[in-house]
């Protein structure tokens, strides 16, 4: 294995070592110690990684904004709601991402760090644009405005659902929310031609292997990793 692929590959467990740490315990209550028992590396790979603990909760929140596993469509918006769809089904599923919104939920943790939030909202508003400039967008939708929205609402579903009793499968609550705002931001001759189901997400979650190993081929081609 090539030197530089093995430092991605060990900063890369580091990260996902913390992660769960974070998930389980919170940020405050996680120890470096727990942290490189767990990904089992030497102190001094660790901080060459990640010189603090801080560092670490920054590299969580970096990696949990994520399109991996969303394929390029023929409509741009079917790609903003398989980026929403395949989130809810990684995130109970990935502690890389369920602890970036856990992180994100605790004050303490949110003051020092910040939340994903404005990358998420960010990155939702360039899809949109993008769709909007091929007429899959009503005119009159502000995609800012309309991103900011489904980051919020795409939030507030996953802490709500949570919390009730029978814990809904987060994939099927997202895939409905999509549904009922979906009329107000998708050109009428668009809406009928996307897909929004939790079928859907499970399908595109399961085609994750094939896209990574893809990914991969393409970073190597492009002389990304040598």
């Amino acid at each position: 294995m090539a030197q530089q692929e093995r430092a991605i590959r060990t900063r890369r467990v580091i990260l996902e070592a913390a992660a769960a740490i974070f998930d389980e315990h919170g940020y405050k209550s996680t120890t470096i110690a727990e942290v490189l028992a767990r990904a089992d590396v030497t102190k001094g790979a660790l901080y060459f990684h990640f010189p603090s603990k801080g560092d670490l909760a920054r590299g969580v929140l970096e990696a949990a904004v994520t399109t991996d596993g969303v394929r390029p469509q023929a409509l741009k918006l079917q790609e903003v709601i398989d980026t929403m769809l395949l989130l809810a089904h990684r995130l109970p599923r990935e502690p890389m991402l369920s602890a970036a919104l856990r992180m994100a939920l605790d004050l303490s943790a949110r003051r020092q760090f910040g939340t994903a939030w404005p990358e998420w909202t960010e990155l939702i508003a360039g899809m949109l644009g993008d769709a909007k400039g091929r007429g899959e967008v009503l005119p009159h939708v502000d995609v800012a405005d309309a991103a900011r929205m489904m980051v919020c609402a795409w939030t507030g579903v996953r802490v709500v659902s949570e919390a009730l009793p029978e814990q809904p499968e987060l994939s099927g609550e997202i895939a409905l929310l999509l549904q009922l705002l979906l009329p107000a931001v998708a050109a009428p001759t668009v809406l009928p031609r996307l897909e929004v189901s939790a079928a859907r997400a499970a399908h595109l979650y399961a085609d994750m292997p094939a896209w990574r190993a893809e990914a991969a081929e393409a970073a190597a081609a492009s002389g990304l990793v040598h």
